[in-house]
């Protein structure tokens, strides 16, 4: 494949330049894609939905994992296939986001289909960079640093940093743009972590924790039920840690009630949180406020205190199975989800069925299984016992058929259940949403049969049948937002 190159600007300057916005990976990189939007389109630049409008695109990528990190080159490559628009120019390929920031100038030398590779300190000049970038001149990407080292370590004198942090920016309404119409919109918490699992590479390029400040949250909040947002998911490396850097690590559980309380929003749900660090203050917070959702994504990543240990973690079954008993006696009902990595250099036969006993005894709604692989830079790139490829194939095989089997009779036990179910699309007779218990994109979703609901509507619900983690429900009635289910069965 050839060397792409940036058409000339447009000679026109009453026409502005068109933009369309690519992202991949987790809700935070959306967050970060429509604050991206918002000042682009502040200083002029016009949205459109399709690549091959536009005079540039502008690829959110992920790097994440080794299969992220390829979906994202995959996808700049295609911007960079994309034919000429019937002007003759063909569309500018920028990179943003995690690989971009993680691997900057090499990113850049090894990918030449892409125009410009840029870093989270591009951001605050993003219409600046991406004229330059269309009218051809050439953009020097950054050699990567370790983004801890630009805070300070002690987290409570982080607010007098000006290093700029993506989905941080205040006043949402002249600095974010939704990019999609649905109900659920994403709200950032934080950014960046100051844990240091061994297997994990997202601080040395997101940077340290730090935390939103509750009146930014709760303006951005108010903007996006002014948006249409009828949930509010709240997203953060660490959702357990929201606060600690503001001085007051229980800020969340004091915030929660006010974000329930925002006009227009009916549900908030929360996720990532660090079991190690989920205070039972927390725990009945999430379970017991109303207007937030009792869900608990809960980041285990194994059982076994041995191979925890060697991944700079905390925990062991009983610990867990504590935490999931808290949760469980506030709400019988709430949803719990988890990932855990298989194949963990050093794991053993022992360790590998310890994990699998928790999992049976955990009853979780939905567990996302990843087979290890060395991540660039972290300490178990080093670790010297590791696993052959085909036995961490063959674990994950194992422990996904079991997730497989659980998650679904976990699913089966809920028939009967009562649900409060929001809208989220309608396809001809096909209405699906989502309950309390289910998370957006990760986890599983509710068929309403029968339903004659709108996108944005909340329907009343009784579980009927299943499909793996899906659930089939006959509504009951319709219901207003301000109205709540009983956690008693029906």
């Amino acid at each position: 494949m050839t060397s792409h190159t940036a058409a000339p600007a447009p000679t026109d300057p009453a026409r502005p330049l068109s933009v369309a916005m690519v992202t991949l990976g987790c809700a935070r990189n959306e967050v970060d894609s429509e604050e991206l939007a918002g000042r682009l389109e502040a200083d002029g630049f016009r949205l459109v939905s399709e690549p091959g409008e536009a005079d540039t695109v502008v690829v959110n990528t992920c790097g994440f994992v080794e299969s992220a990190k390829k979906d994202s080159v995959d996808t700049l490559l295609e911007a960079a296939d994309l034919p000429p628009r019937p002007d003759g120019r063909a569309p500018s390929v920028v990179a943003v986001g995690c690989l971009a920031e993680r691997y900057g100038a090499d990113l850049a030398a090894s990918l030449p289909e892409a125009d410009a590779v840029l870093g989270f300190d591009d951001y605050p000049d993003i219409a600046a960079r991406l004229r330059a970038i269309v009218g051809g001149e050439k953009h020097q990407a950054h050699t990567p640093t370790d983004r801890r080292r630009l805070l300070p370590i002690s987290p409570v004198e982080r607010t007098l940093s000006t290093a700029p942090v993506p989905g941080h920016a205040s006043g949402p309404a002249s600095v974010r743009r939704r990019l999609d119409s649905g109900p659920t919109a994403s709200l950032k918490l934080a950014s960046g972590c100051d844990r240091r699992c061994s297997f994990c590479a997202i601080p040395s390029f997101r940077g340290s924790f730090v935390s939103r400040r509750p009146t930014d949250v709760l303006e951005e909040a108010a903007w996006l039920a002014q948006q249409g947002a009828r949930e509010l998911f709240l997203v953060s490396e660490n959702s357990t840690s929201y606060g600690k850097d503001l001085g007051d690590l229980r800020l969340l559980e004091t915030l929660l009630p006010e974000l329930a309380a925002v006009d227009g929003v009916d549900r908030v749900r929360v996720s990532y949180l660090q079991p190690a660090e989920t205070r039972p203050g927390l725990v009945e917070a999430i379970a017991s406020t109303p207007g937030v959702a009792p869900y608990f994504d809960l980041s285990f990543q194994h059982a076994s205190a041995t191979v925890l240990r060697r991944m700079r973690r905390f925990g062991d079954p009983d610990s867990f199975l504590g935490l999931l008993e808290q949760v469980r006696g506030h709400a019988p009902l709430a949803g719990v989800r988890s990932n855990v990595i298989v194949g963990f250099p050093g794991e053993t036969e022992d360790d590998l069925e310890t994990l699998c006993d928790f999992l049976v005894a955990a009853r979780m709604d939905v567990v996302g299984v990843f087979g290890y692989s060395d991540e660039d830079g972290t300490e178990a790139e080093g670790f010297t016992d590791k696993l052959d490829e085909d036995e961490v194939r063959a674990r994950v095989e194992h422990v996904t058929g079991l997730v497989e089997q659980l998650t679904s009779e976990r699913a089966e036990e809920r028939i009967g259940e009562r649900l409060r179910v929001l809208v989220e699309s309608v396809e001809g007779d096909e209405v699906v949403g989502r309950a309390d218990h289910q998370g957006p994109e990760v986890d599983g979703t509710v068929l309403l049969s029968g339903c004659d609901a709108t996108v944005g509507t909340w329907v009343e619900a009784t579980v009927v049948d299943t499909d793996g983690v899906d659930l089939v429900a006959v509504p009951v009635s319709p219901v207003s937002p301000a109205d709540t289910v009983s956690e008693e069965q029906p």
